[in-house]
């Protein structure tokens, strides 16, 4: 069984000592949605809402917070970035918009924090635009869903646990 790495011998928390691995290229995708009304799904799509494009400015704002997973994350590394991709896909049932983010780095440890943070940031801002047609607005399904690189290998999650796709 795996143990806990970002405590010590003496039960301290401490940032994992990534000195002596070698950097390799690592790849990260995380998912996650937010549900909403029917009316509120509409107005995203046809680009009605009084803040603007809701999506533009989500996308924007996931993009910005995979460059400050470290400063959010206490034990998180800061890395350097190589590639962020996020994109947004609407659905009608239940009426809700999915954020798939994918994030890549050459470095020595890996970017599953910064792809997590851009879903939650992206789907956080879709509510801060929207919020004042639903406060009812909610968000679940966020996970990790494939990472590659690093000792640990490839990673993918059940197919079984939604929601959650993978991009190309």
């Amino acid at each position: 069984m795996a143990e806990l790495t970002h405590f010590d011998n003496q039960g301290q928390a401490h940032m994992v000592d990534v000195g002596e691995k070698p950097a390799s290229h690592r790849c990260a995708i995380a998912s996650g949605r937010i549900l909403m009304q029917r009316h509120t799904l509409a107005l995203i799509q046809a680009g009605d809402a009084v803040k603007g494009d809701v999506l533009g400015i989500a996308r924007i704002a996931a993009i910005m917070a995979t460059k400050r997973a470290a400063d959010l994350v206490p034990l998180c590394h800061p890395l350097p970035l190589t590639h962020v991709e996020v994109n947004f896909q609407p659905q009608e049932s239940p009426p809700a918009v999915l954020c798939t983010a994918r994030v890549e780095t050459q470095s020595k440890t890996g970017v599953e924090m910064e792809a997590l943070c851009a879903v939650q940031i992206g789907l956080l801002t879709i509510y801060d635009m929207c919020k004042a047609v639903d406060r009812g607005m909610t968000m679940d399904g966020i996970g990790l869903v494939e990472k590659n690189g690093g000792q640990s290998g490839h990673w993918q999650r059940d197919q079984h646990q939604p929601p959650g796709t993978t991009m190309a």
